[in-house]
């Protein structure tokens, strides 16, 4: 079944990337994309969206604030963060809000076990 993924990144070439990743992966599924924090959370508001993968590094908001105002609006959604910085304290406070912690650069390999698990959890939710 194609699902829709929210890919939230400051950087261009970081969505063009995950972007190539699920189309290579996942080709049914759709995407919409957000630069920050705001956008993402204007989208979310106005578009459904099943999964999401959310840069932890953003101006304003981090993904991990994110992270917990989409699960707050949609407690049930798969969201992952996505960083270079992998300290204990970021990886452990993404598991405390519920979302995976992938690490940065995103390869194809973590992409698609998330995306499995994520429609997993979507199906079980469904039946």
């Amino acid at each position: 079944m194609p699902y829709k993924l929210l890919i939230v990144d400051d950087s261009k070439l970081a969505r063009m990337s995950a972007a190539k990743a699920l189309n290579t992966l996942y080709p049914d599924w759709s995407r919409i994309e957000a630069a920050n924090a705001d956008e993402a959370l204007s989208l979310a508001k106005q578009t459904a969206f099943d999964v999401a993968l959310l840069d932890f590094n953003m101006p304003g908001r981090d993904g991990l604030e994110l992270a917990a105002e989409l699960l707050a609006l949609h407690p049930s959604t798969p969201l992952a963060v996505v960083s270079a910085n992998h300290q204990q304290e970021i990886v452990g406070r993404a598991r405390e809000i519920g979302a995976v912690f992938l690490m940065k650069p995103l390869n194809e390999q973590a992409l698609s076990a998330f995306l499995q698990d994520a429609v997993r959890r979507l199906e079980q939710a469904k039946a």
